[in-house]
């Protein structure tokens, strides 16, 4: 009989504390974030309860699902793109809220920024104004292909994607060539040697090196 008597006042206080919960204020949250000009998904974007540490990231497809409550103000932020609020409303009565969040594209404008070789612009006005530019056109051919200039830019200038290539398939060719063998050299060639001794005479190991200063 005691035990039934305190099942009932246990069932009677519940009831009596359960009349005085307040209506449970939680949501389903759930919705996909995606762009103002084309509604492509943005994946990846932030997405939290203002003044809180609550919230969630959007998936690769811009969709994102957590549990927030009403009147909550959601922000959502995401790299080149503007903030946006959305406040969950308090008229939702069956526990679930979806939204299509629409993010702006942000436009960041830059101010110009020159770049001169010459510490101030008085510097470089006067570089300019005294540079001594050909007015014929084959004067300035000729002077662009001039043999100490090219040899210059062939000895200086660093080799593109198909030289790289290419002198790594003739390398690969003569490993392959000479395997099993020392490899020739012309240490012991009279006509390499003939011709070295000539260039030795003719001076040409003397010519002064081009000085791209000397183009101004």
């Amino acid at each position: 009989m005691k035990n039934y008597l305190f099942l009932f006042l246990v069932s009677l206080s519940a009831l009596t504390f359960g009349q005085n919960v307040p209506k449970n204020d939680l949501v389903q949250f759930s919705g996909v974030v995606v762009t103002n000009d084309s509604l492509r998904p943005i994946p990846f974007v932030s997405i939290l309860v203002k003044n809180t540490s609550r919230g969630t990231v959007s998936d690769y497809y811009g969709f994102f699902s957590f549990v927030a409550k009403m009147k909550d103000s959601i922000e959502f932020t995401a790299i080149g793109y503007k903030k946006g609020i959305f406040v969950v409303p308090d008229s939702i009565k069956d526990s679930r809220c979806s939204l299509i969040q629409i993010l702006l594209a942000d436009t960041i404008l830059l101010k110009e920024a020159l770049i001169y070789p010459w510490p101030t612009k008085e510097q470089f006005k006067e570089a300019f104004l005294a540079l001594r530019v050909p007015d014929d056109d084959l004067e300035r051919a000729k002077h662009n292909l001039k043999r100490e200039k090219m040899n210059y830019l062939a000895e200086n200038m660093a080799m593109d994607g198909s030289m790289n290539f290419k002198n790594q398939m003739l390398t690969q060719q003569s490993r392959i060539y000479y395997a099993g063998q020392v490899p020739t050299g012309n240490w012991l060639n009279p006509i390499a040697w003939a011709k070295f001794i000539e260039a030795w005479q003719n001076g040409e190991f003397k010519r002064k090196a081009y000085n791209p200063s000397e183009d101004k």
